[in-house]
């Protein structure tokens, strides 16, 4: 009985997945879409000089329009790459990005607004981290830092907090220009924490008495030296746990390619000893009596 296949059928789509997996993992494939970007950054630059804007307005029109239809080319190519395992596809956080950044484009709402429109395509400018694996592994990193830098901002503006209070009650009679109100003592120190200004600030207190020294002292250690420190050790571990996840998902993609290596070796192997068992059943029906001629030779006897 004959089987039609279509390109609902498994076989079909894992043919889909291969032409389309072909395509998108080639050297040349990254190239073009990473130059893509490039272009897309490109105009989106030379759209901010009114003059050769309003020149060039229907040239810069068409490129947007070329560049958007190459972006959807790509992320159909992508999900084609997956037609055989579609849940594969929405589960890689860049190709949810990608998707996102192109779907958007099609919105009336989207379309209509020219800010919203140029803020997304200043998102595509991010996508170069998919190509980019250092600049990929950062991006990681900044984000598994959050929770980190949650905890060092909230104890840093406590201490800002603190401080503060602390400078308006002995300064803001002597110094209402840095400390005259809870607002500018936080303004100033959130500079002090950066060294700016330190210099001036020290020669005004002294003024007012030497103890001002130990102020100053005690807040530039602790905001200075041991919240930034704290801060640059947070991103550091968050950049090598990004790193072994990168690492580890190279060892897991080359692991399954190894793996569909063999059963593509070992699946001509089975076919072959399944064909063979069924020759040799085949066989043994053949050298078998047939049981209706052993009836009737019964009969007669």
């Amino acid at each position: 009985m004959p089987v039609h296949s279509g390109w609902g059928e498994p076989s079909a789509r894992r043919l889909l997945a291969h032409r389309c997996r072909e395509i998108t993992e080639a050297r040349w494939f990254a190239v073009a879409v990473m130059s893509l970007i490039l272009v897309n950054a490109v105009l989106l630059g030379l759209e901010t000089y009114s003059g050769f804007a309003a020149e060039w307005h229907q040239a810069l029109r068409l490129a947007e329009h070329l560049c958007l239809a190459g972006f959807t080319v790509e992320i159909l190519l992508r999900f084609g790459a997956h037609a055989d395992r579609p849940r594969d596809f929405f589960r890689d956080p860049w190709n949810l990005f990608d998707l996102a950044v192109v779907a958007c484009a099609f919105l009336p709402v989207v379309s209509e607004n020219t800010t919203l429109l140029r803020l997304l395509r200043l998102a595509r400018v991010l996508r170069t981290a998919r190509f980019l694996p250092q600049l990929r592994v950062l991006m990681v990193a900044v984000a598994r830092s959050l929770p980190g830098t949650l905890s060092f901002l909230l104890v840093g503006a406590l201490l800002l907090y603190v401080y503060a209070m602390v400078g308006w009650l002995f300064f803001h009679e002597s110094d209402p220009a840095h400390f005259g109100s809870l607002g500018r003592a936080l303004l100033t120190l959130l500079l002090l924490m950066t060294l700016d200004g330190l210099g001036d600030a020290v020669h005004g207190g002294l003024a007012y008495s030497r103890w001002t020294l130990l102020y100053y002292g005690a807040y530039v250690l602790m905001a200075s030296f041991v919240l930034v420190n704290v801060l640059i050790g947070v991103v550091i571990n968050s950049l090598e746990e990004a790193k072994e996840l990168e690492q580890q998902e190279e060892r897991e993609q080359q692991e399954g390619l190894e793996q569909g290596g063999q059963a593509g070796h070992e699946l001509p192997e089975l076919r072959q000893r399944i064909v063979a068992a069924r020759q040799a059943l085949d066989d043994l029906e053949q050298s078998l009596p047939d049981p209706q001629v052993q009836l009737a030779d019964g009969g007669r006897r």
